[in-house]
């Protein structure tokens, strides 16, 4: 993506303003690379590159930052990296084409959609055994654990729904319908709701959480952009849930939800082919990976503006953030 004269000037002073003391990193895994990208928040330059398994997706953290998860999808693994040094530690059984992935709480159990065997498996990090596989879905992918860790969820893209699974016995106790092709999945709200991104479908379903039951469904429209091309795919809350940051895939811009109406407000134009995100520490800057243009956008959250590309490696999927 190339910005303008005019928006990388703007750009300059609102990073200028908001950047100063935000120390971290956003880690990007990068698919066609076998890599991941590290970017420092501060100087929004690309600091380290390290090898990973085989179309890295899927990327967290454990609770104290001080290992990294990464979803190695064509390795049927998921790879386990110290941050410090990028060596890879050990791999965790993940069972086949995990692509996306959620910690539970307890900072042990995690939680990973197995596209090509229809199957949630839920791994111990600590023991590096499988404690469950429950059945779901064709084609899993999106992951989400609510806040208290009672439940967790699995969308699947070819049946179209969300799965909700009783972290406690390991077993669903509900599936719901959504629109085609569900992709991504996030609790709200304190975990009273629990938000679903249909790409093909063109929607964000929201649920509520208690009765299981449809509350709203957001739709997008993008000037000058065929309805075809509107994508959601990730996204992400800010400060107090007040606002879904949503990636709208090949119409190569975010979404801007308020939470609270559930309308959009705004359309931010990014790289092409936007993928999924991540914050910074305080939320004041968004970053986006742009799975066709390779790079990933900076957003000023305050103003909705882009304000930087940084090139990172081929085809960006996965960002996540690290103090």
């Amino acid at each position: 993506m190339i910005l303008s004269r005019s928006i990388r000037t703007a750009g300059l002073a609102v990073l200028l303003s908001t950047t100063a003391g935000l120390a971290g990193q956003i880690w990007v895994t990068n698919e066609k690379d076998d890599t991941v990208s590290v970017i420092d928040t501060d100087s929004l330059e690309v600091i380290q590159t390290y090898e990973t398994g085989e179309r890295p997706r899927g990327i967290t953290f454990s609770k104290d930052y001080s290992r990294v998860y990464i979803c190695a999808s064509d390795s049927d693994a998921v790879q386990v990296m110290d941050p410090e040094t990028g060596e890879i530690l050990h791999d965790l059984p993940s069972g086949e084409d995990p692509e996306q992935f959620v910690l539970h709480p307890d900072d042990t159990h995690l939680y990973i959609a197995n596209e090509d065997d229809a199957i949630t498996t839920v791994v111990n990090t600590q023991t590096r055994k499988v404690v469950a596989q429950i059945d779901v879905g064709v084609e899993p992918e999106g992951m989400a654990v609510s806040p208290d860790g009672k439940i967790a969820i699995t969308t699947s893209e070819t049946t179209n729904m969300a799965h909700w699974i009783d972290t406690e016995t390991q077993e669903l106790f509900a599936n719901t319908l959504v629109d085609s092709r569900p992709r991504h999945a996030e609790f709200a709200k304190d975990g009273t709701q629990m938000w679903v991104s249909s790409e093909i479908g063109g929607t964000l379903t929201v649920f509520d959480t208690a009765t299981q039951m449809e509350q709203a469904k957001i739709t997008f429209e993008v000037q000058g952009v065929h309805p075809d091309r509107v994508q959601p795919v990730g996204f992400e809350f800010t400060k107090g849930d007040k606002f879904a940051f949503v990636a709208l895939g090949p119409s190569n811009h975010v979404a801007v939800v308020n939470a609270e109406t559930f309308e959009v407000e705004d359309y931010i134009l990014v790289g092409r082919r936007v993928w999924h995100m991540a914050f910074n520490a305080d939320k004041t800057q968004l970053f986006t990976t742009n799975g066709v243009s390779g790079d990933v956008t900076v957003v000023d959250v305050a103003s909705r503006k882009a304000v930087k590309s940084i090139k990172v490696g081929r085809f960006p999927w996965g960002a996540a953030f690290r103090p």
